[in-house]
């Protein structure tokens, strides 16, 4: 009986235990297999003993008959063996590859440093290992005592023989292959480190052809491929010794015992025919162990494939266990976000809260590395939360499962690239191609005159090897891709980074149109145009919210703050709220008289220069950093009491006040 627990923890051994009547049937037809294989010494025992000393040819005809209908047999057991192979290797491809690929791409995406490609040839060396050599080696390797045993029958000094010379056989095999293993492996990953540098330069050929850094990147994929070749040397040179004994002892077993037999012989002990029969018994008594240790690295191989598969596919039990949701509609909460990249442990969204509706725009900004493209990749459930939510329609958007919800999602990154594929097979995201879904997305982004210019319309290929787009050409095919179906809930990444005017204003029609047909928007952006389009407005500094609110209001505190810091001598009413009174000791604000546009001042952010107070009003109160949860790491830095690259931050009550900065002359909002 077998352990369903340990088969829900194994994903793989619940796939075996499912084939285990192949593995068995196989087996058996290996024993008789090896079994028959005694017919050709039985032929020349019997031939040397009997047919020779008889001079019947009788006999020998009767023989002769006999063991070829021996091997006809054999024929069709070997023909059945590998024709059960192959239905296994396709039944476990079949069985195993889709969750495999599945498993490997959620990791990769969600782990940046995972090698992709040996997670998806991780089922290759296993299915090879279990349907090829290295399995037979491991059913042949038992049947090694039952030749050693069949020694016996001509004498127990051939029997002995035969067992030592098995047991020296595999001593030297396993001493060569002890000492060359660790510095093969190491070989082994000095040549995948060398053929990482080399194929991370392909992806930057055009670079390093224009600036001249090729003798560079050859020097960096040379020292790497120098030590592969001196560890290979290393290896050789290790497993010399070895081997060479194991050669010797090899070639010198057979004559040793046919000169045991002859001896044996002399002393009328066996026969002639014994002693061909005994130096056959022991070729047959060391190869099952011979297959075995050439085999070895192999089965080693298979077994780390095995457990790492185990691994692999346990980690992704969850996306196949899920009930069908409803399609969302847009509404999103985010609460108390913190997230931290894979693969490194540095916080970069600390204590992130805010809320929007359907058909709601938000713009979120900020300085360079203020963590927006983070915040994109959490919004989208491409990167877990180390703390807090980010739920959509009430669930949290990273344990949803992806096929289910995506097509009700939108998505623009920062660096935008395209399948090998058609422009229609890409907008409508490899899956069929509904033609008026494809046209609506272009008209809606401006883009469809654009491709009925290309050489095949809708049908030219992109991509990899495809028709060569520009940047903008890029970002706008992104944006009818994420705008395909109308998605409820879409997230842009500096969409329009590489748009001209006329795409620009476009692409700014798209979002109000978009928009008002229910979806929920979120725009990364430097764009201040964009800014005062949106209905919300998010600042984001060092991972940081700095403040939240609608667009229209935060854009009012920021010109009321900025027009007291454009005129440093005007005097300031004693009750104004504003942060950046001359003289007098700033007061808390629940001392100070509210004003009737702004209840507070949250600290101020830098908007394409100018440095922007952000306001939160009664109606719709800013969440402020100071009061969502703050979570420290020695790699994050906090903020400073003052004035920190052009970002405002509230003095202590009673502490002097901080001057704001001067916006440059000219700039607006």
């Amino acid at each position: 009986m077998f352990d369903q627990k340990a088969d829900l923890e194994a994903p793989v051994r619940r796939i075996l235990t499912q084939s285990r009547h192949s593995f068995y049937l196989a087996f058996a037809i290996t024993g008789v297999v090896e079994l028959l294989s005694f017919a050709p010494i039985v032929y020349m025992w019997n031939v040397f003993d009997r047919v020779i000393s008889a001079r019947s040819s009788i006999t020998l005809i009767s023989l002769t008959t006999m063991v070829i209908a021996i091997y006809l047999f054999w024929a069709l057991l070997e023909w059945l063996r590998s024709r059960l192979f192959v239905q296994l290797s396709a039944k476990l491809d079949w069985d195993l590859s889709v969750s495999v690929f599945d498993a490997s791409f959620r990791r990769y995406v969600g782990y940046s440093n995972v090698n992709l490609h040996q997670l998806l040839s991780e089922l290759l060396t296993l299915r090879q290992a279990l349907t090829g050599r290295p399995v037979l080696a491991l059913m042949d390797a038992p049947f090694a005592i039952v030749f050693i045993a069949a020694g016996f029958v001509f004498h127990p000094l051939l029997a002995l023989f035969v067992a030592l010379a098995t047991g020296a056989i595999l001593i030297t095999s396993f001493a060569a292959q002890r000492a060359s293993a660790p510095i093969l492996k190491a070989s082994n990953e000095e040549n995948a480190a060398a053929n990482k540098v080399a194929a991370d330069s392909l992806r930057q050929a055009e670079t390093t052809m224009a600036m001249g850094m090729l003798p560079a990147v050859r020097r960096r994929w040379f020292v790497r491929h120098q030590k592969f070749l001196q560890l290979q040397v290393n290896a050789s040179e290790a497993s010399g010794t070895m081997r060479g004994i194991s050669k010797v002892v090899s070639m010198a077993l057979p004559s040793l015992q046919i000169g045991l037999g002859a001896w044996l012989a002399i002393e009328g002990e066996i026969t002639g025919g014994m002693v061909i029969a005994a130096s056959m018994l022991i070729s047959k008594a060391i190869s099952p162990l011979s297959k075995l240790i050439a085999e070895w690295n192999q089965i080693i191989s298979a077994r780390q494939a095995y457990d790492r598969l185990n691994d692999l596919l346990k980690d992704d039990l969850i996306y196949g266990e899920q009930m069908a949701l409803p399609a969302p509609v847009g509404h999103l909460v985010v609460n108390g976000l913190v997230v931290i990249p894979p693969g490194t442990a540095k916080i970069v969204l600390n204590g992130l809260s805010f809320t929007m509706k359907p058909g709601e725009l938000l713009a979120v900004i900020g300085p360079s590395a203020a963590g927006k493209t983070c915040l994109a990749r959490a919004l989208m459930g491409v990167w877990k939360p180390h703390l807090g939510s980010v739920r959509l329609d009430g669930v949290e958007i990273s344990d949803w499962a992806h096929e289910e919800l995506g097509p009700h999602l939108g998505y623009v990154p920062q660096e935008v690239e395209f399948l090998q594929a058609t422009v229609a097979e890409n907008i409508a995201r490899l899956g069929e191609v509904d033609p008026e879904k494809v046209i609506a997305a272009s008209k809606l982004i401006g883009v469809h005159e654009m491709v009925l210019k290309m050489p095949n319309g809708y049908d030219t290929r992109i991509g990899p090897g495809g028709y060569v787009l520009s940047g903008g050409q890029k970002q706008l095919i992104a944006l009818a891709r994420a705008f395909y179906g109308s998605p409820s809930f879409i997230v842009l990444d500096e969409p329009n980074s590489n748009l001209d005017d006329a795409a620009g204003q476009a692409f700014k029609k798209a979002l109000q149109a978009i928009c008002q047909a229910g979806s929920a928007v979120v725009v990364m952006t430097h764009d201040p145009k964009v800014a005062r389009l949106a209905d919300l407005l998010l600042v984001l500094r060092e991972g940081r919210q700095i403040g939240f609110g609608p667009s229209a209001q935060v854009l009012e505190a920021v010109r009321t703050a900025a027009a007291p810091a454009a005129n440093p001598a005007a005097p300031t009413p004693a009750t104004a709220p504003s942060p950046v009174a001359t003289s007098a000791p700033a007061k808390p604000p629940a001392q100070s008289a509210p004003a009737p546009a702004t209840a507070a001042m949250a600290p101020a952010v830098p908007v394409q220069g100018a440095v922007k107070p952000v306001a939160a009003q009664a109606p719709a109160p800013v969440v402020s950093p100071i009061a969502a949860p703050v979570i420290t790491s020695p790699a994050a830095e906090q903020p400073k009491a003052a004035q920190v690259s052009g970002v405002i931050q509230h003095p202590s009550p009673g502490a002097a006040p901080v001057p704001a900065a001067t916006p440059d002359a000219g700039e607006t909002v």
